[in-house]
């Protein structure tokens, strides 16, 4: 398969379950090596495809916030900078301070979403996590995702909630058998600041 994104692109992954979108999303961060041809990537990739990936399980909320941050290229200073914005953001209060094993699912998923957003990736790569929190964190991660898009970063999506696919992204690749079945595009201009 070839595509090209470019800024302000939002990219739905679709097809069933087996189709081969979060095995792309793994070659488009760079965890899997594509089994032919090349990936070239221009500009600060994040990724939000398992919210496991990344943080360590014995250490506390803060301290993988550290530690993603680094991971990242961030400075300490930028670290200190954006902490306790992410805390806030995150809405896990106390909790940042608890190992992140005892955290459930929702609270991992707010706390890698915080971590992810804040950092201002360039290319952000999602894979099914939205769904995760209670609703009204559901709708404060929407709107973030909207105010990502709206600074031109590129972001692929991989889900099976064709409403959401549908408010959020500006083009639409099928996947059918780790094969292209239909690339579909909108104009992102109509999709810019949509609720």
């Amino acid at each position: 398969m070839s595509f090209e994104l470019k800024s302000g692109d939002r990219l739905g992954l679709v097809g069933t379950n087996g189709a081969g979108k979060t095995t792309l999303l793994k070659v488009l961060y760079g965890i899997l090596a594509p089994t032919g041809g090349k990936v070239v990537t221009d500009g600060r990739i994040d990724a939000l495809f398992n919210i496991n990936l990344g943080f360590r399980r014995e250490a506390t909320g803060r301290r993988n916030i550290e530690l993603r941050g680094l991971i990242n290229g961030w400075s300490p200073e930028e670290i200190e900078a954006r902490m306790e914005e992410i805390i806030a953001f995150s809405e896990l209060g106390d909790f940042i301070d608890v190992p992140f094993k005892s955290y459930s699912q929702g609270m991992a998923a707010r706390l890698a979403f915080s971590i992810a957003t804040s950092m201002k990736p360039e290319i952000l790569l999602m894979d099914e996590w939205i769904g995760a929190g209670d609703p009204g964190f559901q709708e404060r991660a929407r709107r973030r995702m909207s105010e990502l898009a709206e600074r031109a970063g590129i972001i692929v999506l991989a889900s099976h909630n064709e409403t959401l696919l549908s408010r959020v992204c500006t083009s639409r690749l099928e996947l059918e058998g780790g094969r292209v079945k239909a690339f579909s595009q909108r104009d992102p201009e109509f999709y810019i600041g949509q609720s």
